[in-house]
């Protein structure tokens, strides 16, 4: 099976050894994302809201890059500094994944790159 690489200026560079995305045969796999602003590659906020509003604006434009949107996500795992923003994350992600939900996780972490408060990763149906 073949892989393709995956990218958009609508969505931050990787700021590592990764790639935005990699699609393999029909599923999509999106790198986790943080919420930096694509444009000046700034984290956003702090406000935890305006963050997680980021990460599904940016796992939205990886995904529309693939050919793909988030209602076609089967799987994501979404990483928190603080679960007391859990049903934060729980009302915003309705606004941009539709039902039926993906199935998903929900990790708290300690800590996050560029000191983010929540990051997420997904895969895609192609």
């Amino acid at each position: 099976m073949n892989k393709e690489v995956i990218s958009t200026k609508e969505a931050p560079a990787a700021i590592g050894t990764y790639s935005q995305a990699i699609r393999a045969g029909e599923l999509v796999f999106v790198s986790g994302q943080i919420p930096l602003d694509p444009q000046t590659g700034d984290l956003v906020g702090p406000d935890i809201e305006d963050q997680i509003h980021q990460v599904f604006r940016n796992l939205e434009a990886v995904a529309q890059a693939a050919g793909s949107d988030l209602g076609r996500a089967v799987k994501l795992t979404i990483f928190l500094t603080d679960l007391a923003n859990f049903a934060r994350v729980n009302e915003i992600m309705a606004q941009y994944v539709p039902e039926p939900y993906p199935a998903r996780a929900a990790v708290g972490v300690v800590a996050l790159p560029r000191g983010a408060g929540v990051e997420a990763d997904a895969i895609l149906l192609a």
